[in-house]
């Protein structure tokens, strides 16, 4: 047992020239940045489709922005966490966007989870403010005193806030959403990711695979796995189409064939 089992060169090589992967990937730290750049460079092309509506790059960006001002003005900033509790549309991108606008960090909670599950979510993650929708809200078992904001659809709600880009407050280590585990092999365990690791990320995978601007991806994944994270994000930094596949769609193998060959789907998990 005392004998080494590598050489000298061996551990160099295995420990440290195989491990030598850093790699410095260039602009800012926040999702969200890169996000508000490919909505400069390509306003008027197609961000989001779900079913019959298309939301343009600018659209997108503007919705977001003025919920984001909302958050702001009700203390979301960097590491508070905001719930949200929606059916998939829209509203659920332009959620998570504004939350990462603001400089928040994202919860999600799926409105679909047994009452037991959410409110242990609801106690053990600390939110601080829940997006969710009027029809979701009274499903779910809410906190007492749990502000809510309840989203709505269309491009007059919260005209009153601005459109514009917000001053980014969040850093590479400020917290950027926090995914909770099955619970499979006891309570549910909230993991939190930093702004870094999730453009690391991102930009890896756009190194690896190299979306362009003529593929279409599907996102399917509920925003409480964490796959949703780089299908929700991903496609929208890099200046391609985003399809959300409808509630319950995401779950049927011959509606989500369907929606591929609909819109021309490129990339999917």
């Amino acid at each position: 047992g005392q004998l080494p089992m590598l050489s000298a060169a061996e551990v160099e090589s295995t420990l440290y020239q195989l491990n030598a992967t850093e790699h410095r990937y260039p602009g800012p730290a926040c999702v969200q940045e890169h996000i508000e750049a490919q909505a400069a460079a390509t306003p008027d092309a197609c961000a989001l489709i779900f079913a019959d509506e298309h939301l343009s790059y600018r659209a997108l960006n503007e919705r977001a922005n003025r919920l984001a001002y909302r958050l702001r003005e009700l203390g979301v900033g960097p590491e508070v966490r905001v719930g949200l509790a929606v059916e998939r549309s829209p509203q659920m991108i332009i959620g998570l966007l504004a939350i990462l606008k603001a400089g928040g960090a994202y919860v999600p909670l799926d409105p679909e989870y047994p009452a037991e599950r959410l409110a242990y979510l609801f106690e053990d993650s600390a939110i601080s403010l829940l997006l969710t929708q009027p029809h979701v809200q009274a499903d779910v078992p809410l906190p007492d005193a749990l502000p809510v904001i309840c989203l709505e659809a269309g491009d007059t709600w919260l005209a009153g806030y601005d459109s514009d880009n917000l001053p980014n407050l969040a850093c590479a280590q400020h917290l950027a959403y926090v995914i909770y585990t099955s619970g499979s092999t006891g309570l549910p365990k909230g993991v939190g990711n930093t702004h870094a690791a999730l453009s690391e990320r991102l930009h890896w995978m756009q190194a690896t695979y190299g979306l362009q601007a003529d593929d279409v991806l599907l996102q399917k994944a509920p925003i409480s796995f964490d796959v949703s994270v780089w299908e929700c994000f991903w496609p929208l930094m890099t200046g391609c189409p985003l399809v959300l596949a409808g509630p319950g769609e995401h779950r049927d193998p011959q509606r989500i064939a369907q929606v591929v060959q609909q819109f021309g789907v490129t990339t999917l998990h």
